[in-house]
């Protein structure tokens, strides 16, 4: 019997857990991705006519298209299921306006891929949400003039092949930014003195740190001050000047969104932002979990809210009254502050069913994904628990004119750490005893101890995209592939999990922001955010959001394209060819020595690292390279050597 129905999704899987769920009635098929979008080899988009996009069907996807027009003749309905954002939405439009014109098409929007939610949305469909679709071709327009015209002038300054995009050129700049204040830090020395003290005649230790000399900051710069210091204390007596004991509550964070899932994967996991999303994309589209069809586990992994449904609510409140008790359930859900501009339709990153442990889980999954799972598990039950109890205790201790304080806290009741600790959990406990004011402590141990300030730390996936979030900078879609886009143009390296931008990236960035102010603040770059979900709101044209950006950035682009000069970096090296000196360019496989006198003489040759081949023989030396997966180390002997390595062999540097 033929389907009377035609549903289409982006991808396999969610197709396969869907097909599932709907039954025999309902055919369904994926696009495997996009298929429609702006012409890949020109600009696309019309500026003299109010910035009109030129959208045609990508190459190689002619047959998808062709496919999807035979399955939809002759259905009753064509729902397109296409993911619950704009992007889906702008999917799903593109798709109706192209193919579908004479079918009765419908939209359908669900949040997670289980059968109640599928049922539901299906026993519910609506139109397409046309200022959506609105915002989603505004970015696209935006980010396709910046990157169409951006792109020649670096190929014309820098090197061929570069590429620049509106948002990730600002996530660059944020990242060399940060690396100029390390290179500029100056460290200053310090001292502190810590005191390791003791109740007179009792087992166990407390450590106190000296605050204040005769009432001021304690400030000791160098060994002898500390040292002196030290020696006037040791001859004082240790007494207890004032006790604080205050009860305090530390409450559980929201339930997961895009970006505080990609920051706790890497503290908790170390898994990058990339790896993260792919994850938890097989997690929303569908596991096969033994007996049952599969199924989503979780719920959409691509949002900024952290709104939760009643019904999830009341689930998981059921649970932990079951499982924990009567002391870990507030009396009233936890509810969460939503961002101003969240969209707050979605909800937030949540078990899809909450009697799905992750241990009854875990011979179905793979080792990485039941780890994301059991965070994300874990997140949301603590979410709705009870804040844990401390005692915090704090001790001003006087040394004659010298004061130490100690402070320290026991845990009262561990409400929602009994599911998720945090990571301030895990510092190291002082465990202060019971005093009173006026006694004289014993003192075990007094210890000057050195330190330098330290330089702000460079990003990592986790800091980089909560500072994106904070500054208002991308949304929950864009946080992955910005980053993987840097990192695979080489202008960033992750390097021991931190982001450190490459000499390409600093020549790409300082080139920008000299030419490209504007596109490089980040305060503009983020109201360019906050206009593109005004659009979606409804309250903002996409026509006047182009019109305010492409003005300003078609005055700097005229003048960049009359000033801007090809950088020539000179060296020392002498072309053994013709004699004229060599010159640093830049090309698709990274920096190499070209001949000066090109296309006369077009001599040229690697840089080498200084650092020898490891393998034994060989006698070359490693050479930088860039591949589509990022950049590596290769060796000069290659193809006689296939030695390759994503960092260099410290050992082998030649320091000669």
């Amino acid at each position: 019997m033929k389907e009377k129905f035609l549903v289409i999704v982006e991808s396999p899987t969610k197709a396969k857990t869907i097909s599932k769920i709907l039954g025999k009635d309902f055919k369904v098929v994926s696009t495997m991705g996009h298929v429609i979008d702006l012409p890949q080899k020109k600009l696309g988009v019309d500026v003299e006519k109010d910035f009109e996009p030129e959208y045609t069907v990508l190459t190689g996807r002619s047959k998808v298209l062709t496919e999807l027009k035979k399955e939809a003749k002759g259905k009753e309905k064509v729902y397109l299921a296409t993911d619950p954002d704009r992007e889906g939405e702008a999917i799903g439009w593109h798709l109706k306006d192209r193919i579908l014109k004479k079918s009765k098409v419908l939209r359908v929007v669900f949040h997670e891929i289980t059968p109640a939610a599928v049922e539901a949305a299906f026993k519910h469909p609506r139109e397409f949400d046309g200022n959506m679709v609105e915002a989603q071709v505004g970015r696209r327009v935006l980010d396709r003039l910046v990157g169409y015209f951006l792109s020649p002038l670096l190929w014309k300054k820098i090197a061929r092949g570069l590429s620049a995009g509106r948002v990730q050129s600002v996530a660059l700049r944020l990242i060399t930014d940060r690396e100029r204040e390390i290179q500029k830090f100056v460290p200053q020395e310090y001292w502190e003195v810590e005191a390791e003290l003791a109740k007179k005649g009792k087992e166990g230790s407390f450590k106190a740190k000296l605050q204040k000399i005769s009432g001021k900051e304690a400030e000791i710069i160098n060994k002898t001050d500390a040292e002196n210091i030290a020696d006037e204390i040791r001859k004082e007596e240790f007494k207890v000047a004032q006790i604080k004991k205050q009860e305090k509550n530390r409450y559980p964070d929201a339930p997961f969104i895009t970006s505080t899932m990609q920051q706790e994967a890497f503290n908790k996991l170390r898994y990058n932002a990339h790896k993260t999303m792919l994850l938890a994309q097989q997690l929303y589209e569908g596991i096969d979990i033994g007996e049952e069809n599969p199924v989503g586990l979780i719920t959409y992994m691509r949002t900024d809210s952290p709104r939760v449904a009643p019904e999830a609510i009341a689930e998981v409140r059921s649970l932990i009254k079951k499982k924990y008790g009567a002391p870990y359930l507030p009396e009233k859900p936890n509810v969460y502050k939503v961002k101003k501009l969240a969209q707050e339709a979605h909800e937030a990153i949540r078990p899809s069913l909450i009697s799905h442990s992750p241990e009854s889980l875990e011979k179905f999954l793979t080792p990485e994904q039941f780890k994301l799972y059991e965070l994300i598990y874990r997140r949301f039950i603590s979410s709705q628990m009870t804040p844990a109890r401390y005692l915090a205790t704090s001790v001003d201790i006087t040394a004659g004119k010298y004061l130490f304080s100690a402070t320290g806290s026991n845990m009262i009741f561990d409400g929602f750490s009994v599911v998720y600790n945090k990571n301030d959990d895990d510092k190291e406990k002082n465990n202060i005893p019971e005093l009173s004011v006026d006694e004289i402590l014993e003192l075990l141990k007094l210890l000057p101890s050195q330190h330098f300030t330290k330089p702000p730390a460079r990003f990592s996936d986790s800091s980089l995209i909560k500072a994106l979030e904070e500054e208002g900078i991308g949304r929950p879609s864009t946080y992955a592939p910005i980053i993987y886009t840097l990192l695979v143009r080489d202008y960033v390296r992750r390097i021991k999990g931190y982001l450190q931008p490459s000499e390409l990236g600093f020549k790409v960035c300082d080139m920008l922001v000299e030419f490209f102010p504007k596109v490089m603040d980040i305060k503009f770059t983020a109201l360019m955010e906050e206009e593109l979900d005004d659009v979606e709101e409804g309250r903002l044209s996409r026509l006047k959001v182009l019109k305010d950006f492409y003005a300003p950035f078609k005055e700097s682009l005229d003048y960049a394209q009359a000033n801007i000069k090809k950088e020539v970096v000179t060296t020392d090296q002498i072309c053994d060819k013709c004699g004229k000196p060599m010159i640093i360019k830049w090309g698709r496989r990274g920096k190499f020595l070209s001949c000066s006198d090109f296309p006369t003489c077009k001599n040229s040759k690697s840089i080498t690292t200084g650092v020898k081949c490891p393998n034994e023989g060989c006698g070359g030396e490693l050479i930088e390279r860039r591949s589509k997966r990022g950049f590596f180390y290769g060796c000069s002997n290659f193809p006689k050597c296939t030695f390759t390595s994503r960092t260099l062999p410290e050992t082998t540097k030649d320091n000669g």
